[in-house]
């Protein structure tokens, strides 16, 4: 099946630079994790334009176009 890219996506976004476009059924930023290939959100932290979202906000944080999403992980070393 071929979607008409204006019609199936709703907007352009930016993780650590990379551009992604996100279809319509995403708004919030909890939803879009899966589309930046993140599926166990432990260790994340994620600014969006060089603002701290914290944890507790991420389903209830609204995704603008062209927004500058930064996401670290945290991993473990010695």
């Amino acid at each position: 099946m071929f979607y008409n890219t204006i019609q199936y996506f709703s907007m352009q976004v930016f993780v650590n630079s990379k551009q992604y476009l996100l279809p319509q059924t995403v708004t919030y930023l909890a939803d879009a994790l899966p589309d930046f290939g993140i599926t166990e959100p432990k260790g994340i932290a994620i600014a969006i334009n060089n603002n701290v979202i914290p944890k507790t906000e991420w389903r209830q944080y609204l995704l603008k176009s062209d927004d500058k999403i930064m996401i670290i992980r945290a991993t473990q070393g010695g």
